[in-house]
This record gives C-alpha cells, structure tokens and sequence, in this order.
C-alpha cells in the first residue's frame, strides 16, 4: 500500500517553482549562470530522493526520472539541435498582412517544432523584416502570445505539457481535437495583430516605410535537410509507441520496461544525423549555443524530483482540493501556468483528476489516459493557452523578450507586459474560449 503523502513533502517543489518564477527578477546576474540552477535543483533535489526512498517509494521516483524525465529533455534536445540547423535570412517589407503571415506561419509550426523551436527560428526573420520600422513591440507581445505559445496545441510535440500528457496515454493524435479551440484563439489573435499593426503602420513615419520599402532581400531558407530530420522526431513520436509496438506495451509483469526508448533512439538519431549533416556556418548564424537546452535540463531535474511527492498528494488528496469541472481545471491550471512552469502543472492537475471519484462525478464519460476527455482538454488548454499570460509562463517567452531587447527593441517589464497586453487581450480571449468549448 502507498504511504500517506503529508502536506510538508510538497515544500521543495513549491521552493522550486518559485525559484523559477521569482530568481530571474530578484537576481539576474546570478540566475543567468547554468551552474547555479544546477545546484538550486540538487539542494530541492537530493533531499527529495531520499525521503521517497526511505518512505518506499523508490519505484515512484525511478519511473519519474527514466521514463518522463529523460524521454522530456530528449524530445526538447532533438528539436532544438534540429531546429537550431535551419536558418532564415532576407528582409521582406514589413507591411501588416506580411507580419499576419508571418505570426500565422509560426502558429501552424509551433504545433510540429516545438514552441521553442518555432520561436526562436522565426524571431530573428520577424525582428529583421521589422527593423526599419518605429513602432515594434506589439509585434513582439503577439508573437509571444501565438508563435511562443498558443500555437503549439495540435501535439506533444508542440509543447512540454503535451508531450508528459502523452506520456500519460494520451494518443499522439488525440490532440489534433483541440483544433477548433487552435483556430479559435489564434484565429482571434492574428486578426486583432492585423488591425493593430495597421494602426501601428499609419502612424509609421513616411521616411521609415521609404526605408523599408527600399531594402529588402529575398526570403532564404538554408539547413532545409534539417526538415527532414523534423519530419523524423514527429514520426517517432505518432508511431513509435505501444499503440504500435507491441514490445512497448506497459506490463504488470515488467516493472522497467526500456523497450519505450525505442522512440527516445529515433528522436536521438535524428539529432545526430542533424548535427552531422548540417554546416557549423548555418548554426553560426543562428547564434547557437547549447546554453538554453542546458538550462532546461538542469532546471527540469530539479522539478522532476520534487514534482513526485506533490503528484502522490493530489492524487491522494483530490476529492478535498474542491476542483472538479472543467471550468474550474481550465482556470486552476491555467492560473498557475501564468506564473509556473506550465508542465508540471499540467501533470499535476493530471493527477489532481485521476484521483477523483470519476463514476460519480462522470459516469459514463470517454476516458483518454485514464480521466475524463473533457478534464484533458480543459488540462491542455489552460496550460497552453495561460503560459503567455507572463514572460515566466514558458520557456520561449523570456528568450524572445531578450532577443528583441538585444535588437534595441524596448520590451515592456514584467507587470508591464501583463497590464498593456495579456490581461486586456489575452484573457478575454480565453475566458470567452471556456465558455464556448468546456
């Protein structure tokens, strides 16, 4: 039998998240050293580890490193190197439905690279297609808001939170239900982008559209291999899995069954086959570095851990937490993911609904990984759709913040950003999303 999980286990992971959230804005300068999120997470760490072992609770702990924790930072690190190898140049005119196409080509791509990826292989093009331009940082703010966030709701891939619920049980494409809810917001964002940069473009001085009218240079895409290799890591995921294969199937007889890394080795090799075949030339331009993926698995080893007691007490505890409808999972997750990293929270509100007393609450309800499908889709979207309601919600929203500010382009601070942008655009939207989907 498991043992009772007491409220004061969840204290390392709550000192954790709030590490995450607070220690970029209390301080930057020591913050920004990867060496330090390593240690913040092995103090959380380590302490965490050995009081799952001594309560018997070694399995528990186990599962959550080898089998969610590696296959998570193995998908990141393989979209990041893939995408990390393709790079797009030119400087195109800078018109309202050029930078609409452009937001709306991030959202579609979001949903297949990644939101860090998408983001940051479409900011520079964006930033540069701009650059003769005064007025830029609504541009910025929806970018965030579509490429960095809503947009990569159609599969695992698309987001962190995604791809843990995957790892959960839910089909690769089961996702692809979230679609009208994809459109519906990201439909809202790109139109009133549109209008507001159309104002934005009124008011531009004539010399500054002059000035972009005249240099321009053609789109170039080089890396395009890399394309390939993507196609590889989203094949990997959608079919190399027990839905599939019959030797990756979960068993009560196999307590570690390591036969589910056959899609960790295909996302891998695509990693590799990226870094062999593309020019160090194209990784130059793009800036690349390992720094950020370093950053988030140090960062996410630490959550990992101390994310295994809180995950054992909500499932423990659910039925007294008082969340129960759909609503009110689409605001709790989301509320949190605004200001916490959005995975764990999603697969914390995952469990929260395993334990429910779901034949009493939904009797009769279609189950997707194991909880209601209404209560995953309301898990998805508010962990989603919420990450842009600050820069700290997810990952990509401070690294295009600080490479719009590297472009001498003046982002709003943090409060700013919530007071001028997500709480007059963002949650309307998304308050009007809950009413008309769950």
């Amino acid at each position: 039998m498991e043992p009772t999980i007491p409220l004061w286990s969840l204290i390392p992971f709550i000192l954790m998240l709030l590490m995450i959230a607070a220690a970029p804005l209390a301080f930057p300068h020591w913050w920004d050293r990867n060496r330090n999120k390593l240690i913040v997470s092995l103090v959380l760490g380590i302490p965490t580890a050995i009081y799952l072992i001594a309560v018997g609770l070694t399995h528990n702990l186990i599962h959550q490193i080898v089998f969610d924790y590696l296959p998570f930072i193995i998908l990141l690190g393989s979209l990041f190197a893939i995408t990390g190898g393709i790079h797009i140049g030119g400087d195109i005119e800078a018109k309202p439905g050029i930078n609409t196409l452009f937001l709306g080509i991030g959202a579609v791509l979001a949903s297949f690279m990644g939101t860090t990826g998408a983001a940051m292989l479409l900011i520079r093009p964006v930033i540069r297609t701009n650059a003769q331009r005064k007025y830029r940082v609504h541009t910025i703010l929806f970018f965030i808001a579509i490429v960095a966030n809503a947009g990569g709701l159609l599969t695992p891939l698309g987001d962190p939170p995604l791809f843990l619920l995957y790892l959960r049980g839910a089909a690769f494409d089961w996702f692809f239900h979230l679609t009208p809810e994809w459109a519906f917001v990201n439909g809202i964002l790109l139109f009133l982008f549109f209008i507001v940069d159309s104002y934005y473009y009124r008011k531009e001085p004539e010399t500054n559209i002059v000035l972009d009218k005249t240099k321009q240079e053609p789109i170039t895409i080089k890396g395009k291999i890399n394309f390939i290799f993507l196609i590889g890591v989203v094949l990997s995921v959608a079919f190399l899995n027990e839905q599939y294969i019959d030797i990756m199937k979960s068993s009560p007889d196999v307590k570690y069954n390591f036969a589910s890394f056959i899609r960790e080795l295909g996302m891998l090799s695509m990693a590799v086959l990226s870094l062999i075949f593309t020019k160090k030339s194209i990784r130059q331009a793009n800036s690349f570095t390992w720094a950020p993926i370093t950053e988030v698995a140090y960062l996410f080893l630490g959550i990992f851990i101390t994310m295994v007691p809180a995950l054992l007490y909500l499932t423990q505890n659910a039925d007294s937490i008082g969340i129960e409808t759909p609503a009110q999972f689409y605001y709790a997750t989301g509320s949190l993911s605004a200001f916490l990293d959005n995975a764990p929270t999603a697969l914390s509100f995952y469990n929260l609904a395993l334990g429910l007393d779901l034949e009493s609450l939904y009797g009769g309800a279609t189950l997707v990984a194991g909880i209601p499908e209404i209560l995953l889709t309301a898990i998805s979207l508010g962990a989603v759709f919420f990450g842009a309601m600050t820069y700290i919600g997810n990952g990509p929203n401070f690294m295009v913040k600080a490479i719009a500010e590297e472009n001498k382009i003046k982002m709003p601070s943090f409060f700013g950003y919530m007071f001028r942008f997500s709480l007059i655009i963002l949650l309307p939207i998304y308050i009007l999303t809950q009413l008309i989907f769950l």
